[in-house]
């Protein structure tokens, strides 16, 4: 969605929207961000705002421990799936 539109004519769901797309990790910027804590924790609470708003709190709550896991250090960025299989069968040749 594009904001080509006056922002006060949108809903409060259609600003988080907005929000999601503009911080979601495109698959062209994933290997450099994903380990990017700052925008791992704006994207999980930006999609959070959304499941609030769209009252579904307990896929919200579920965004918002991701967003604080991020900033507390509590988790870190899993390995890619493809580097993993590809050095799975690097080690078992």
């Amino acid at each position: 969605m594009k904001l080509n539109t006056d922002v006060n004519s949108l809903t409060a769901l259609e600003l988080a929207q907005v929000l999601v797309d503009r911080l979601s990790i495109s698959p062209n910027d994933w290997h450099r961000l994903k380990a990017n804590r700052k925008a791992r924790a704006s994207e999980q609470a930006a999609a959070a705002l959304v499941f609030l708003l769209k009252d579904k709190p307990d896929e919200a709550v579920t965004r918002f421990q991701q967003a604080i896991s991020w900033l507390n250090l509590s988790i870190s960025a899993s390995p890619c799936p493809h580097h993993s299989d590809r050095d799975k069968k690097t080690l078992n040749n």
